[in-house]
C-alpha cells in the first residue's frame, strides 16, 4: 500500500499560486494600500490619520521616483557620512567666527 506524498509541489508546477509566486508578482507590480481614519465628536473633527502603504521592490520604487531611504541618515551610510561632513563644516565655520570675535588669550606664564 502506498501513501500519497505530503510534500509541496516544486516551484512553478501545479495550477495554484504559492506564496513565492504571489510575493514575486506583488514586488514586481507593487501594491498600494490607502486609508483614512477620522474621529469626530458632534461634527467636530478631533483626529485625522492618513495611512498610505506601498509594497514593492526597491527597483520598482526607484522606477516610480521613490527613493527617500537613500537620503535618510538612519537607513543609508552614505547619507550619514554626508550629514556628518555638513555638520563638521558648520562647526568649523562657527569656531572660526568665535575665534575672530575673541582675541587669542595669552597664558599667565607667558606674560
Amino acid at each position: 500500500m502506498t501513501t500519497p506524498s505530503r510534500l509541496p509541489e516544486p516551484y512553478g508546477q501545479g495550477g495554484g499560486s504559492n506564496l513565492a509566486d504571489i510575493l514575486e508578482r506583488v514586488l514586481d507590480k507593487g501594491v498600494v494600500i490607502a486609508g483614512d481614519i477620522r474621529i469626530n465628536l458632534l461634527d467636530i473633527e478631533l483626529l485625522t490619520v492618513k495611512l498610505r502603504l506601498i509594497v514593492c521592490s526597491v527597483d520598482k520604487a526607484k522606477e516610480m521616483g521613490i527613493d527617500w531611504w537613500e537620503s535618510d541618515p538612519a537607513l543609508s551610510s552614505s547619507a550619514r557620512r554626508d550629514e556628518l561632513a555638513r555638520e563638521n563644516a558648520e562647526l568649523r565655520e562657527r569656531l572660526a567666527r568665535l575665534e575672530e570675535l575673541e582675541p587669542a588669550r595669552v597664558p599667565k606664564e607667558e606674560r
